[in-house]
């Protein structure tokens, strides 16, 4: 009798101690929470990082003798099978069905084969019996989003139609966007809508964050950003300019008579099930409005501070630094660098009920509870300054500042600090150092930054080799160089060669490289001494600071990134260190 026959029917805790090595400690530890808080044992073991959520599947597939399934082929599925069940109810259900098997039965895929209810409604739908197959909940929804996006008509198919459309009612939009655009908002199925929401549909599936759509004298381009880099995705004819981008200005709540003016707006919708808030900016240029917008899930879950990429040393400090009773903690970088992530990842670690916590941002990215989040409105003047201010009168025992831009908000920042409070905020400097230096040029006195400072974070993103196509390589001598490698202790580091899954990038995702600088006391005698940022960055090096190319070149050993990635976002500490 085989391991998964013998383990058919046993209670899950048993069923992860036989294939996963759990001990007695460990199940009696998520039974104590289970009896505590209730679920599953399955969940709990989960929250308890006990197992993954592909373990769980492998487990649960294993109690009901039923296959496990680790890759779904989505090029596979029927779309007309697909066309019968809702993305909502697949994702909500965690369900697929991914085929026909020979005996006629709907193959689905699914996490809870003890979902009855679900299944029935299923095999009446489908009229039709159903053979379960487990799958982990990630590969499901990755799938389902692979899957529907098939079904939803792509933006090279819709411009294809839009070339090809010769009706009156077209030809009628072209010639006058404006009437005709709003006449046709409802209809799902003119060409220009199906256009616009095909590239909203095909961004969010790239996980990209920034869609650009760029007039030129005789072409239009529309981009995506896809961890930190810009592709190009798309040239829709010339002549339907005017039509895209009254339409994704409609969709924004701008005024489509004003093409002179710069203009902001926001669009909220669902793609792929996901709840979106698109910020959407508009400048007139000399071939026409140039749009850009940024994407934001508000339903993604923010990385905490063990996620985000820091070594064990640099936790450690950042987790006394946060826990201070007062002081400031600057995060700085250029824009898109992650500083913002990382200040909520410290708020949500020190966010308890004993603490009153205020935020003032321009925009509120993401909704923290239990956190009072104010969004800049400077049509009002409710500056970071003003608000600041106001904060102050609220009780406050950690306030969050979007910015630090200017002396105002800086001086408020710092005398928050010194009354007992805990201030957060982002500087754009290129490496920690710098951000001292910044504050001063801002006409900020040097005792004042000295006695409050606690410490300044560089970062940057660097884009994560992709697991699916990684691959080892023996380096050469001049990219080991490049970072400082030593060529007897790295003989080998790794790369992506390229697959569907990165879209043949060779990257997946992005992750930090950080430089952290605490301002102790030989740091603060320097500032008091107006000292340069470079001499404040080897006094802080002496201290033990490693650098963003250092933190970045030890990501490359451990092959989570590699050379030409550091090398890209490093290269003024490049061009510094070749000056010297």
């Amino acid at each position: 009798m085989s391991v998964a026959q013998a383990l058919w029917g046993k209670p899950i805790g048993e069923v992860t101690s036989t294939l996963f090595g759990l001990n007695s400690d460990q199940i009696a530890q998520a039974l104590a929470v289970q009896r505590e808080k209730g679920g599953r044992l399955g969940e709990v073991l989960v929250s308890l990082k006990l197992i993954t959520n592909a373990q769980l599947a492998k487990a649960l597939a294993a109690q009901c003798d039923l296959p496990f399934v680790e890759k779904i082929e989505v090029d596979q599925i029927d779309p007309e099978i697909l066309r019968l069940i809702p993305i909502t109810f697949a994702k909500q259900n965690r369900i697929l069905p991914v085929g026909v098997a020979a005996n006629g039965h709907i193959r689905l895929a699914c996490f809870d084969a003890s979902d009855i209810e679900t299944h029935d409604e299923l095999r009446l739908l489908f009229g039709k019996e159903l053979d379960l197959e487990i799958a982990a909940p990630e590969l499901i929804v990755a799938a389902i989003n692979k899957a529907y996006d098939r079904v939803i008509r792509q933006a090279e198919t819709a411009v294809a139609e839009l070339e090809d459309a010769e009706s009156a009612d077209l030809k009628g939009v072209l010639e006058d966007e404006v009437v005709d655009l709003l006449d046709i908002e409802g209809d799902d199925e003119a060409p220009i809508i199906r256009l616009v929401n095909s590239l909203m549909s095909q961004a969010v599936k790239d996980r990209a964050s920034d869609i650009h759509v760029e007039p030129f004298e005789r072409e239009l381009l529309v981009r995506f950003r896809i961890d930190g880099i810009l592709y190009e995705i798309i040239k829709p004819p010339k002549r339907f300019q005017n039509s895209i981008i009254s339409r994704l200005k409609i969709m924004a709540g701008l005024n489509i008579a004003e093409k002179r003016l710069p203009q902001d707006g926001r669009i909220r919708l669902k793609v792929a099930g996901k709840d979106f808030d698109i910020r959407v900016s508009s400048i007139p240029t000399g071939y026409g409005e140039r749009i850009v917008m940024r994407l934001l899930d508000r339903s993604s879950v923010l990385k905490s501070l063990s996620e985000i990429g820091f070594s064990e040393h640099n936790l450690k400090a950042i987790y006394q630094i946060i826990t201070a009773s007062h002081g400031i903690f600057l995060v700085s970088g250029p824009t898109g660098s992650g500083k913002t992530s990382t200040l909520y990842a410290c708020l949500s670690k020190i966010n308890k009920p004993e603490l009153n916590i205020l935020t003032i941002e321009d925009p509120v990215e993401y909704q923290l509870p239990g956190v009072g989040q104010v969004q800049v409105n400077t049509k009002i003047d409710l500056t970071f300054s003003n608000g600041l201010r106001a904060f102050l009168r609220q009780d406050p025992d950690v306030i969050m500042v979007g910015e630090i831009r200017d002396r105002t908000t800086a001086e408020i920042a710092i005398q928050a600090s010194l009354t007992g409070h805990l201030v957060f905020s982002t500087v754009h400097t290129n490496d920690a150092p710098g951000a001292i230096t910044r504050l001063v040029d801002m006409q900020v006195e040097p005792f004042l930054v000295a006695s409050s400072l606690m410490a300044v974070l560089a970062q940057r993103l660097v884009r994560t080799i992709c697991p699916d196509c990684r691959e080892e390589y023996k380096p050469k001598a001049e990219e080991l160089h490049e970072l400082g490698l030593d060529p007897k202790t790295t003989s080998k580091l790794w790369r992506g060669k390229g697959c569907g899954t990165c879209q043949n990038t060779g990257y997946l995702g992005r992750q930090g490289i950080f430089e952290l600088m605490l301002v102790e006391e030989n740091i603060r005698q320097l500032i008091l001494q107006n000292a340069d940022s470079a001499t404040i960055k080897n006094k802080a090096r002496e201290q033990g600071m490693v650098t963003l190319r250092e933190d970045g070149a030890h990501k490359v050993k451990m092959g989570i990134t590699t050379v030409e990635e550091v090398t890209r976002v490093t290269r003024e500490e490049n061009l510094a260190v070749d000056a010297e």
